[in-house]
């Protein structure tokens, strides 16, 4: 049985993040199991397929998420399929042991079959999380400034040096400040500094 914990994040992914589960098994009996077991385990299943280029479909309207497959659709393989996946969808690849030898050392997270219901769930819970970190660490990198907004800045920077007596540092860090405590971007401080005092 998952934790309060996972079932909270599964619940996470599938709101706020708009991550998409889809299963995708050649055959729709293999992928309507997989999903029912998903779901009894309390994760949200968006959509079931059977053919490598619905779940590319399926893929592209989600954004970013997991794809729960089989090695070979009556399409393409599983390989094909990963490299038409978004890069914000992680694989999850089921086969049988013999077959899964041979994928080995591709970045492709891998199940045997059959399956133990424990180590899918823990799977699914540990790539959801992966989605989850990448989408906080993209949302805390700091965003490259462009030429114009950097040059907005100097100029806010060095005329508050010019009008209120304060050294490079003092003014870069009382934008900074002011930026942060009013919720704006930098190169927007600077704007309304630079309206405010020439």
């Amino acid at each position: 049985m998952r934790s309060k914990g996972s079932r909270a994040i599964a619940g996470r992914m599938g709101g706020e993040c708009m991550a998409g589960i889809i299963v995708a098994f050649p055959k729709a009996e293999d992928a309507k199991n997989i999903k029912n077991l998903l779901v009894r385990n309390g994760f949200s299943v968006s959509a079931v397929c059977t053919t490598g280029a619905q779940a590319i479909g399926l893929a592209d309207s989600y954004g970013k998420g997991i794809v729960i497959c089989g090695y070979r659709f009556s399409d393409m393989i599983y390989q094909e399929l990963r490299a038409c996946l978004p890069p914000e969808f992680e694989m999850l690849l089921m086969a049988s042991r013999h077959i899964l030898a041979e994928c080995m050392d591709n970045g492709i997270v891998c199940l045997s079959m059959p399956i133990k219901v424990l180590d899918l769930v823990n799977t699914v819970d540990m790539l959801l999380q992966t989605i989850q970190r990448r989408k906080r660490h993209m949302r805390e990198a700091p965003k490259e400034r462009s030429g114009e907004e950097i040059k907005l800045i100097h100029e806010a920077k060095y005329l508050l040096m010019d009008r209120n007596n304060m050294t490079e540092d003092e003014a870069y860090r009382y934008m900074q400040k002011c930026s942060m405590d009013s919720g704006t971007k930098m190169a927007e401080m600077a704007q309304m500094v630079l309206s405010m005092l020439k």
